[in-house]
């Protein structure tokens, strides 16, 4: 299996774990986008490592982004709360990866942003893990 696949597998079974996430959004958590999707939803979206290896060990660090989206016309607070729900759920976060050894998990990054179509909020968090392969 893939290192970027289990690390990915971990992070939507962390997210499906989290009463509070799975509270605002059920299971509507997606890999890529699906326009049929009922709101508030996560979809799974760009990806990203550079390779991290010292002294005889393979290691990397990936960065995966969960986009989040609620439509409450305009409205930005619900999105706030599934994002904070999101970091909550992730952020210094442990697992099992099927492939690879998880050494940590951080959110690096979260941002709530209105979306041109008047009333999609749009947040962006961006977790980091380093890993042993």
């Amino acid at each position: 299996m893939s290192v970027s696949v289990s690390f990915q597998d971990l992070v939507l079974a962390r997210l499906l774990a989290s009463a509070e996430v799975t509270s605002i959004v059920g299971d509507r958590i997606v890999d890529g986008n699906d326009d049929d999707l009922a709101y508030p939803n996560i979809t799974f979206g760009p990806s990203d490592f550079t390779p991290e290896d010292a002294d005889c060990i393979r290691g990397r660090e990936e960065t995966l982004q969960l986009d989040c989206w609620t439509r409450d016309a305009g409205k930005k607070w619900p999105c706030r709360r599934l994002v904070d729900a999101v970091k909550g759920a992730l952020h210094d976060a442990e697992g099992e990866l099927a492939a690879g050894a998880l050494v940590l998990m951080r959110v690096d990054l979260v941002r709530v942003f209105p979306d041109p179509d008047g009333i999609t909020t749009h947040g962006v968090v961006q977790v980091t893990a380093v890993i042993e392969e």
